[in-house]
């Protein structure tokens, strides 16, 4: 469907029209599900990642946990990250909005594509967050937060962070995007 639309567009407006909306098609690639061969190769890899660090940040802060994997062992309880707690699906999600972002906001190329690429690292580190926030509160208050409402309220929340990183990133970045105009 995103060649056959760049060749609708090329048909109509030629070269020059695509040109001008490249952009917006090649966004169209975001819908397209990733197999889940490759989803499976990226998620354990990110389930691992996640429960080392979110274990190694909780250890820090005195919680007695112990990982197996991508099981967590509290004294009470046992978390598991699970596949759809990896962190792929915000990432996927956090890389388009970042695209969206610095496409809108930046001028520079070179600054736009820093901006997109910083939705992985930034998805990476919300969904630790989330990960140690689980720990936490279930350690500290005896809140459990893995699994419904509570669960998905704090991925709502963890994400609104992730775009006020992201939005703090781009206004970092912004200082170097000027016009030659404004030099």
């Amino acid at each position: 469907m995103v060649p056959l639309a760049a060749g609708i567009v090329v048909y109509l407006y030629g070269f020059c029209g695509l040109k001008e909306l490249i952009f917006p098609i090649a966004l169209l690639l975001f819908m397209i599900p990733i197999p889940s061969q490759i989803y499976s190769y990226l998620t354990i890899p990110l389930q691992l990642f996640v429960s080392k660090i979110s274990v190694w940040a909780a250890a820090l802060l005195g919680v007695p946990v112990f990982r197996e994997g991508n099981v967590i062992h509290l004294p009470d309880r046992t978390l598991q990250v699970v596949r759809a707690c990896s962190g792929m699906r915000s990432m996927v999600s956090l890389l388009t909005l970042s695209a969206v972002f610095a496409y809108i906001t930046l001028k520079s190329n070179l600054l736009r594509t820093i901006m997109f690429l910083s939705g992985v690292p930034i998805a990476i580190f919300v969904n630790m967050l989330r990960v140690l926030v689980v720990i936490l509160a279930f350690h500290y208050l005896n809140l459990d937060f893995s699994r419904g409402t509570p669960h998905t309220i704090l991925g709502i929340s963890v994400f609104a962070i992730a775009f006020v990183i992201l939005a703090t990133l781009k206004g970092v970045i912004s200082t170097w995007d000027r016009s030659p105009a404004q030099s």
